[in-house]
C-alpha cells in the first residue's frame, strides 16, 4: 500500500529528515484557517505520479487564489483519481534536486540505496545519471556515505546527505518497507537540504505489526473523510463505513492490512465499498467465528447491499473454521430453499453461484434469494468440500485468489449485458 505525501512525511519528520511546514487540506473552508504564511504551493494528495505536469501543483500567493487553485485541484483527476487531500506547504529557494531511494531488490534478496543528483520530474534525465549501492551485509553508515560520493556530492554535502539516507534506511527497516523515496530533495544556495516529496511503499502482508502506520492510514471520522471509524458492540471488532451511501459490497476481513488493502483494490477498480467489518485476530480462533457470527448477520440485515465478501486469511483450522460459521449463519435460508423445493425438479447446476441462481428461477423455484445477498468467500487452505457442497444450492462463490475475489465481487453488482 502506498502512503500519500503528507503520511510519508509524517514519517520522515518523526526521525528527523528535514520537511517543511506544511498542512493537510481537506476542504475549501480550510483554507481560509491556513497556518502558513503566503506564499505557499498547493499539492493535489494522490497516488499517481505526474500530478506536477497535470496541473495538481500551484504556487498560490494569496486566500483568493488560494481558494480558486484548492477548487480546481480537488476537481481534477489525475489518472482517474481525485484528491480527498490537498497539501499545503511553504515555498522553499531551490538551487539544485536529488533523488534518493531505499528499495527491496527481489532478485539480488538485499535492499538497494540508489541515488542522483538530477531529481525532478525529468525521469529519464534521472535514470541516466543514477548510482546504486548494494547493501550485501549489516547496515553500517559506510553504505550511505558510499553512495553519496558517487553521486559526486563534495564537501559538506557528503554528511547531510549521508545522514539523510541512514535515517530513510531506518524507517525502511523498522516499517517493513518495500520502498521508500525522496524525489526532491532540494538544495538551498546556502547548502540546507530539505525533502519537498515524498513516496513510501508500505509491505501489506506486514502492517499488522505496524499500528502507528494503521493509524496514519485510517481517515478520521469527519464529514469529508471518505470513511469512518466506530467500535462495534465492543466485541474487539471494528467497522469501516463509507460517507457515501452508494455503496452495494459489504467486506469482512481478518486485520487492518488485508481490509485497507482489499478496500483499497476495489477504489482502483472504480468502485466504492458500502463498509468493512475488521475482525481482530489477535483473540483466537473461537473469538474470531463470534465476531464473524455478529458481522456477517449484521451484513445480511443490510437491505441496500447486493453482495458480501468475506476475506479471512490463516491457516487450515481458520479456512475451516470460517466456513462453518458462514455455514451456520446461511442455515435459515438453506432450509428455506429446502422447504420450497419440489423434489420432482433437478438438482440446479452451474460454474457459479449466479448462474445456479437462474436456473434455479429457469426451473420453477419460487425462492426469496433476494434475502440472502450474494457471497463470495475467499479462504486459503483447509478441507471444507463438505460444507462448500451442503451450501451449493445458495448464491456462494468460494475462491482462493484475492484478485479473482474482486472480480467476482464487482461481476455481482455489474449490471448484465441483455
Amino acid at each position: 500500500m502506498d502512503l500519500l505525501e503528507y503520511q510519508a512525511k509524517e514519517l520522515f519528520h518523526r526521525v528527523g529528515i528535514p520537511i517543511l511546514p506544511s498542512q493537510p487540506i481537506a476542504n475549501l473552508s480550510e483554507i481560509k484557517h491556513l497556518q502558513i504564511p503566503y506564499p505557499v504551493v498547493l499539492k493535489s494528495q494522490v497516488r499517481s505520479g505526474g500530478r506536477g505536469r497535470a496541473g495538481g501543483i500551484r504556487f498560490v500567493e494569496n486566500t483568493i487564489d488560494a481558494i480558486a487553485a484548492a477548487q480546481a485541484i480537488f476537481s481534477l483527476a489525475i489518472l482517474g483519481e481525485y484528491p480527498e487531500v490537498i497539501l499545503a506547504e511553504a515555498r522553499y529557494d531551490t538551487q539544485s534536486e536529488f533523488f534518493l531511494s531505499v528499495l527491496l531488490d527481489y532478485q539480488l534478496q538485499r535492499p538497494v540505496l540508489l541515488g542522483s543528483t538530477r531529481g525532478g520530474i525529468e525521469v529519464e534525465t534521472l535514470l541516466k545519471n543514477i548510482e546504486k549501492v548494494v547493501v550485501d551485509g549489516d547496515f553500517s553508515p559506510f553504505y550511505a556515505r558510499r553512495l553519496a560520493t558517487k553521486m559526486g556530492l563534495k564537501g559538506a554535502l557528503i554528511p547531510t546527505v549521508s545522514s539523510i539516507i541512514e535515517k530513510m534506511y531506518q524507517i525502511f527497516v523498522e516499517k517493513d518497507l518495500d520502498w521508500i523515496e525522496i524525489n526532491p530533495l532540494a538544495v538551498s544556495p546556502t547548502g540546507e537540504v530539505m525533502a519537498l516529496d515524498g513516496k513510501i511503499a508500505v509491505n501489506d502482508a506486514a502492517l499488522f505489526r505496524h499500528e502507528d502506520l494503521v493509524a496514519l492510514l485510517t481517515p478520521q471520522k469527519s464529514e469529508s473523510s471518505l470513511i469512518s471509524l466506530r467500535e462495534v458492540e465492543a466485541k474487539s471488532f471494528s467497522v469501516i463505513e463509507a460517507s457515501q451511501k452508494d455503496g452495494k459490497i459489504a467486506m469482512i476481513s481478518n486485520g487492518w492490512g488485508l481490509t485497507l488493502t482489499t478496500w483499497d483494490l476495489f477504489v482502483n477498480q472504480k468502485v466504492n465499498p458500502a463498509c468493512a467489518w475488521i475482525l481482530n485476530e489477535q483473540e483466537g480462533l473461537t473469538a474470531l467465528g463470534e465476531q464473524l457470527t455478529i458481522a456477517l448477520k449484521q451484513a445480511m440485515k443490510l437491505t441496500h447491499l447486493r453482495v458480501i465478501l468475506v476475506n479471512v486469511l490463516g491457516d487450515a483450522n481458520t479456512s475451516e473454521a470460517v466456513a462453518q460459521v458462514v455455514a451456520d449463519c446461511c442455515q435459515p435460508y438453506l432450509n428455506g430453499v429446502n422447504n420450497l423445493r419440489e423434489d420432482r425438479l433437478p438438482r440446479p447446476t452451474g460454474t457459479n453461484a449466479i448462474d445456479r441462481q437462474r436456473g434455479r428461477q429457469s426451473q420453477g423455484y419460487s425462492v426469496p434469494f433476494k434475502e440472502l445477498p450474494p457471497l463470495v468467500v475467499r479462504l486459503v487452505g483447509g478441507n471444507f468440500e463438505p460444507i462448500k457442497e451442503s451450501l451449493c444450492d445458495l448464491p456462494i462463490d468460494w475462491v482462493e485468489d484475492l484478485e479473482e475475489a474482486i472480480a467476482k465481487t464487482i461481476s455481482l453488482i455489474t449490471p448484465q449485458k441483455k
